[in-house]
Protein backbone atom coordinates (compact mmCIF):
# COMPACT_ATOMS: atom_id res chain seq x y z
CA UNK A 1 0.00 0.00 0.00
CA UNK A 2 1.47 3.35 -0.97
CA UNK A 3 1.36 6.55 1.03
CA UNK A 4 -1.52 7.85 -1.09
CA UNK A 5 -3.60 4.70 -0.51
CA UNK A 6 -3.58 4.83 3.28
CA UNK A 7 -7.18 5.01 4.49
CA UNK A 8 -8.58 6.29 7.77
CA UNK A 9 -9.18 3.41 10.15
CA UNK A 10 -6.11 1.69 8.76
CA UNK A 11 -3.54 4.21 9.92
CA UNK A 12 -2.02 5.43 13.15
CA UNK A 13 -3.47 8.68 14.47
CA UNK A 14 -0.21 10.47 13.58
CA UNK A 15 -0.53 9.39 9.94
CA UNK A 16 -4.21 10.29 9.81
CA UNK A 17 -3.57 13.82 11.10
CA UNK A 18 -0.87 14.48 8.51
CA UNK A 19 -3.06 13.12 5.72
CA UNK A 20 -6.15 15.04 6.88
CA UNK A 21 -4.69 18.57 6.74
CA UNK A 22 -7.04 20.41 4.34
CA UNK A 23 -5.47 21.65 1.14
CA UNK A 24 -2.01 20.44 2.18
CA UNK A 25 -0.20 17.48 0.68
CA UNK A 26 3.01 16.94 2.60
CA UNK A 27 5.55 14.25 1.93
CA UNK A 28 6.71 12.29 4.95
CA UNK A 29 10.19 13.92 5.13
CA UNK A 30 8.66 17.41 4.89
CA UNK A 31 6.09 16.66 7.61
CA UNK A 32 8.81 15.42 9.98
CA UNK A 33 11.04 18.41 9.19
CA UNK A 34 8.17 20.80 9.97
CA UNK A 35 7.50 18.95 13.22
CA UNK A 36 11.16 19.16 14.23
CA UNK A 37 11.54 22.79 13.16
CA UNK A 38 8.31 23.98 14.81
CA UNK A 39 9.22 22.64 18.23
CA UNK A 40 12.89 23.60 18.04
CA UNK A 41 12.13 27.19 17.01
CA UNK A 42 9.58 27.37 19.81
CA UNK A 43 12.17 26.20 22.35
CA UNK A 44 14.81 28.67 21.14
CA UNK A 45 12.40 31.62 21.06
CA UNK A 46 11.12 30.83 24.53
CA UNK A 47 14.66 30.40 25.88
CA UNK A 48 15.66 33.76 24.38
CA UNK A 49 12.57 35.64 25.54
CA UNK A 50 12.56 34.28 29.10
CA UNK A 51 16.33 33.81 29.38
CA UNK A 52 15.94 30.12 30.13
CA UNK A 53 18.78 28.63 28.12
CA UNK A 54 19.10 25.76 30.59
CA UNK A 55 15.97 24.24 29.06
CA UNK A 56 17.29 24.20 25.47
CA UNK A 57 19.44 21.06 25.57
CA UNK A 58 16.91 18.76 27.35
CA UNK A 59 14.10 20.23 25.26
CA UNK A 60 16.04 19.60 22.06
CA UNK A 61 16.77 16.03 23.15
CA UNK A 62 13.04 15.39 23.70
CA UNK A 63 12.20 16.95 20.32
CA UNK A 64 14.82 14.80 18.64
CA UNK A 65 13.42 11.64 20.27
CA UNK A 66 9.91 12.54 19.07
CA UNK A 67 11.15 13.25 15.54
CA UNK A 68 13.07 9.96 15.41
CA UNK A 69 9.91 8.29 16.64
CA UNK A 70 8.00 9.74 13.68
CA UNK A 71 10.62 8.38 11.29
CA UNK A 72 10.52 4.94 12.90
CA UNK A 73 6.71 4.83 12.88
CA UNK A 74 6.64 5.56 9.17
CA UNK A 75 9.39 3.04 8.44
CA UNK A 76 7.56 0.34 10.41
CA UNK A 77 4.24 1.09 8.70
CA UNK A 78 5.90 0.96 5.26
CA UNK A 79 7.51 -2.41 6.00
CA UNK A 80 4.26 -3.89 7.34
CA UNK A 81 2.04 -2.53 4.55
CA UNK A 82 4.51 -3.77 1.96
CA UNK A 83 3.65 -7.38 2.86
CA UNK A 84 0.53 -9.49 2.49
CA UNK A 85 -0.56 -9.26 6.11
CA UNK A 86 -3.64 -10.79 7.75
CA UNK A 87 -6.34 -8.13 7.91
CA UNK A 88 -6.87 -8.74 11.62
CA UNK A 89 -3.28 -7.81 12.40
CA UNK A 90 -3.32 -4.72 10.17
CA UNK A 91 -6.46 -3.35 11.77
CA UNK A 92 -5.27 -4.22 15.25
CA UNK A 93 -1.96 -2.42 14.74
CA UNK A 94 -3.10 0.66 12.83
CA UNK A 95 -6.82 1.09 13.31
CA UNK A 96 -7.58 0.11 16.90
CA UNK A 97 -6.43 3.36 18.51
CA UNK A 98 -4.98 1.44 21.45
CA UNK A 99 -1.66 3.25 21.02
CA UNK A 100 -3.49 6.51 21.88
CA UNK A 101 -4.91 5.00 25.06
CA UNK A 102 -1.47 3.81 26.13
CA UNK A 103 -0.03 7.24 25.27
CA UNK A 104 -2.63 9.01 27.41
CA UNK A 105 -1.82 6.72 30.34
CA UNK A 106 1.90 7.46 29.98
CA UNK A 107 1.29 11.20 29.66
CA UNK A 108 -0.99 11.40 32.70
CA UNK A 109 1.53 9.38 34.73
CA UNK A 110 4.39 11.73 33.80
CA UNK A 111 2.35 14.88 34.49
CA UNK A 112 1.24 13.48 37.84
CA UNK A 113 4.83 12.67 38.72
CA UNK A 114 6.17 16.10 37.69
CA UNK A 115 3.55 18.23 39.41
CA UNK A 116 2.52 16.10 42.41
CA UNK A 117 4.95 13.33 43.34
CA UNK A 118 8.11 15.25 42.38
CA UNK A 119 6.61 18.58 43.53
CA UNK A 120 7.96 20.32 40.39
CA UNK A 121 11.62 19.79 41.35
CA UNK A 122 12.63 18.79 37.82
CA UNK A 123 10.67 21.68 36.32
CA UNK A 124 12.24 24.09 38.80
CA UNK A 125 15.73 22.84 38.01
CA UNK A 126 15.20 23.34 34.28
CA UNK A 127 13.02 26.47 34.22
CA UNK A 128 13.29 28.19 37.57
CA UNK A 129 10.90 28.40 40.55
CA UNK A 130 8.22 30.27 38.61
CA UNK A 131 8.25 28.90 35.03
CA UNK A 132 6.32 31.01 32.50
CA UNK A 133 2.98 29.64 31.36
CA UNK A 134 4.10 29.61 27.72
CA UNK A 135 7.13 27.46 28.60
CA UNK A 136 5.03 25.00 30.59
CA UNK A 137 2.57 24.77 27.70
CA UNK A 138 5.38 24.01 25.25
CA UNK A 139 6.88 21.50 27.69
CA UNK A 140 3.61 19.59 27.99
CA UNK A 141 3.14 19.62 24.22
CA UNK A 142 6.58 18.11 23.66
CA UNK A 143 6.00 15.60 26.46
CA UNK A 144 2.78 14.49 24.79
CA UNK A 145 4.62 14.05 21.49
CA UNK A 146 7.19 11.82 23.22
CA UNK A 147 4.50 9.89 25.12
CA UNK A 148 2.58 9.20 21.93
CA UNK A 149 5.68 7.60 20.41
CA UNK A 150 6.18 5.60 23.62
CA UNK A 151 2.58 4.37 23.51
CA UNK A 152 2.96 3.42 19.85
CA UNK A 153 6.15 1.53 20.69
CA UNK A 154 4.33 -0.45 23.39
CA UNK A 155 1.45 -1.37 21.11
CA UNK A 156 3.73 -2.23 18.20
CA UNK A 157 5.67 -4.58 20.48
CA UNK A 158 2.58 -6.38 21.80
CA UNK A 159 0.97 -6.78 18.37
CA UNK A 160 4.30 -7.89 16.87
CA UNK A 161 4.65 -10.77 19.33
CA UNK A 162 1.00 -11.76 18.88
CA UNK A 163 1.35 -11.62 15.08
CA UNK A 164 4.57 -13.66 14.99
CA UNK A 165 3.03 -16.34 17.22
CA UNK A 166 -0.50 -16.38 15.74
CA UNK A 167 0.47 -16.40 12.06
CA UNK A 168 3.83 -18.11 12.40
CA UNK A 169 3.24 -20.81 9.77
CA UNK A 170 1.78 -18.38 7.21
CA UNK A 171 4.94 -16.34 6.64
CA UNK A 172 7.35 -17.07 3.84
CA UNK A 173 11.01 -16.11 4.23
CA UNK A 174 10.60 -12.74 2.47
CA UNK A 175 7.67 -11.68 4.64
CA UNK A 176 9.37 -12.88 7.82
CA UNK A 177 12.50 -10.87 6.98
CA UNK A 178 10.48 -7.69 6.37
CA UNK A 179 8.59 -8.10 9.65
CA UNK A 180 11.80 -8.85 11.50
CA UNK A 181 13.26 -5.63 10.14
CA UNK A 182 10.17 -3.75 11.32
CA UNK A 183 10.62 -5.25 14.78
CA UNK A 184 14.30 -4.23 14.81
CA UNK A 185 13.21 -0.67 13.98
CA UNK A 186 10.92 -0.68 17.01
CA UNK A 187 13.66 -1.97 19.32
CA UNK A 188 16.07 0.62 17.91
CA UNK A 189 13.67 3.46 18.62
CA UNK A 190 13.16 2.18 22.16
CA UNK A 191 16.91 2.21 22.73
CA UNK A 192 17.23 5.72 21.31
CA UNK A 193 14.85 6.98 23.99
CA UNK A 194 17.71 6.45 26.43
CA UNK A 195 19.02 9.78 25.07
CA UNK A 196 16.73 11.31 27.71
CA UNK A 197 18.39 9.43 30.58
CA UNK A 198 21.28 11.93 31.15
CA UNK A 199 18.70 14.63 31.95
CA UNK A 200 17.27 12.60 34.85
CA UNK A 201 20.24 12.43 37.26
CA UNK A 202 18.11 13.25 40.31
CA UNK A 203 14.94 11.55 39.10
CA UNK A 204 15.20 7.87 40.11
CA UNK A 205 11.51 7.17 39.45
CA UNK A 206 11.53 8.60 35.91
CA UNK A 207 14.92 7.07 35.15
CA UNK A 208 13.78 3.63 36.33
CA UNK A 209 10.53 3.94 34.36
CA UNK A 210 12.43 4.89 31.21
CA UNK A 211 14.94 2.03 31.47
CA UNK A 212 12.17 -0.45 32.34
CA UNK A 213 10.12 0.71 29.35
CA UNK A 214 13.06 0.28 26.96
CA UNK A 215 13.86 -3.14 28.44
CA UNK A 216 10.23 -4.30 28.16
CA UNK A 217 10.01 -3.24 24.51
CA UNK A 218 13.29 -5.03 23.85
CA UNK A 219 12.19 -8.27 25.53
CA UNK A 220 8.71 -8.45 23.96
CA UNK A 221 9.82 -7.43 20.49
CA UNK A 222 12.93 -9.57 20.84
CA UNK A 223 10.69 -12.62 21.34
CA UNK A 224 8.94 -11.75 18.07
CA UNK A 225 12.30 -11.41 16.32
CA UNK A 226 13.35 -14.85 17.55
CA UNK A 227 10.14 -16.41 16.25
CA UNK A 228 10.58 -14.77 12.85
CA UNK A 229 14.23 -15.82 12.67
CA UNK A 230 13.23 -19.39 13.47
CA UNK A 231 10.58 -19.24 10.73
CA UNK A 232 13.14 -18.00 8.19
CA UNK A 233 15.47 -20.88 9.02
CA UNK A 234 12.63 -23.41 8.73
CA UNK A 235 11.51 -22.12 5.33
CA UNK A 236 15.06 -21.99 3.96
CA UNK A 237 15.83 -25.49 5.24
CA UNK A 238 12.65 -26.83 3.61
CA UNK A 239 13.38 -25.14 0.27
CA UNK A 240 16.94 -26.50 0.21
CA UNK A 241 15.81 -30.12 0.45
Amino acid sequence: MTEKQIEFGEAWVYESIVAALPGIDLSRPVAITIQLGFFEVGILLAAWYYDLWSAVIPGTAAILVAAIGSVEMLRISTLVRGQAMPETYRRLLFGSGVEVVLSVLAFVAIVTHLFVFDDQRLITRLMGPQPPIAIVYLLLLILWDVCYRIGTGWWTSVTALWRSWRYYTQFDARTARALRRADVENVTFGALQLLLLPFLPQQPVLATALVSHVAAVGVVTGASILLLTRRIVEVEDTSSI
